[in-house]
């Protein structure tokens, strides 16, 4: 895989419009149907579209479109627990045992273990994700939460508790989503959407209670690796993402969340350190790469130093959210089409504008290393 051009800057401080402009449109030029972004610098607001929303009718993309976020549903939830640990209802080192007894097998796993993936607990992904056929069962399909931790109990454990390095595994914010039921006496969504969503001032994110998504929106594509000609997926039920990945937003309310996190507003100091405290965590058993993995967030090496966020990914839509560690400038983009042949190029420069909207450069930035900025959004090439 080629590398990466340097993307251009402009000096001085301040957004680089044309060049957001540029890389954007580098997106559905590399093969992906379509893509949205928001870029936040202190005062300074950028949002762009590029490509189509809908390959058939030729409509295209627009800056506000809702989209499936994934895995960045894990960041509210870890700042809902973090919550309760600063209100002294959760302890992190405490066995999971102390709040939900009988729920885990192994007594040692601990709040923190499911935070930053040392639980090596399955990931129930493995057993729902077999095959092209499997999405279409699960476009229909209700899940309790009950039923995918033991899908993922029983895909066995990946090693043992606070192994390092760590495997990603949805099931362990499935079981924070029950702890959180229990400590604070509501449905976690709800809890979520009053503490973390409304506090943080977001007006279009939520966990969705139909499989429609509401409009404006765009189709989301995938072929499962040309199983089949691209479909589209973005009505879907989401029951089987539940508090490790189903929640709904647009690429503005992404920057909003993320600056109102990393600014102190949604948890106090002492929390923000341990949600930084990171160590090295695979996408999944056996895969050689690693992640920094914190509580709920994801430290990114990039040509400006460290960035701090995360990713997700589901059935035709991938996103991806970066902010500077002080919550000065974030940049959020989503793309609608996944797992299909002939797109690297694409998520190349996808990961490529992320990065460059919040460093100003790419410079040395390479296509291996947008690979490792998609923890989660290739969930089915990790097996």
């Amino acid at each position: 895989m080629a590398g990466i051009a340097p993307a251009a800057h402009a000096a001085g401080p301040g957004l680089d419009r044309r060049e957001l402009r540029r890389t954007l449109d580098e997106v559905p030029k590399g093969g992906i149907a379509g893509a949205y972004s928001a870029v936040q610098d202190g005062w300074q607001r950028w949002r762009g579209a590029a490509g189509l929303a809908d390959l058939e009718a030729a409509r295209p993309t627009r800056p506000a479109m809702y989209h499936r976020i994934g895995s960045i549903t894990k960041t509210f939830v870890a700042t809902a627990v973090l919550q309760q640990v600063e209100r002294g209802r959760v302890r992190l080192d405490a066995p999971v045992e102390e709040y939900l007894p009988g729920l885990l097998p192994d007594r040692r796993i601990t709040v923190r273990m499911l935070l930053n993936h040392t639980s090596h607990l399955g990931d129930y992904d493995t057993a729902l994700i077999t095959g092209p056929d499997s999405l279409e069962q699960m476009r229909v399909r209700q899940y309790t939460d009950e039923e995918l931790i033991r899908l993922g109990l029983g895909v066995g454990p990946s090693g043992e508790p606070g192994d390092s390095p760590g495997s990603y595994s949805n099931t362990n914010y499935i079981v924070l989503g029950l702890l959180l039921d229990k400590v604070t006496g509501m449905p976690a969504e709800r809890y979520i959407t009053r503490h973390v969503i409304q506090r943080a001032g977001l007006s279009h994110t939520f966990f969705p209670s139909t499989p429609e998504l509401p409009r404006p929106h765009a189709k989301a594509y995938t072929s499962f690796f040309g199983s089949f000609p691209l479909r589209d997926f973005a009505t879907f039920n989401m029951s089987w993402g539940g508090t490790a990945g189903a929640m709904v937003s647009t690429m503005e309310d992404l920057n909003r969340f993320f600056h109102a996190l990393l600014t102190g507003r949604l948890i106090g100091q002492a929390q923000l350190a341990e949600m930084r405290r990171t160590g090295p965590i695979t996408p999944g058993p056996g895969i050689p790469v690693t992640f920094d993995y914190g509580l709920g967030l994801v430290a990114y090496d990039t040509p400006c130093g460290k960035l701090w966020g995360h990713d997700g990914g589901v059935i035709g839509m991938a996103t991806l959210s970066l902010s500077t560690l002080d919550g000065g400038k974030q940049a959020s983009s989503g793309i609608n089409m996944t797992w299909h042949p002939g797109t690297d190029a694409g998520e190349q420069a996808w990961a490529a504008h992320a990065v460059g909207a919040v460093c100003r450069t790419t410079s040395g930035f390479a296509a291996s290393d947008a690979k490792k900025l998609l923890l989660d959004a290739s969930a089915p090439v990790k097996r």
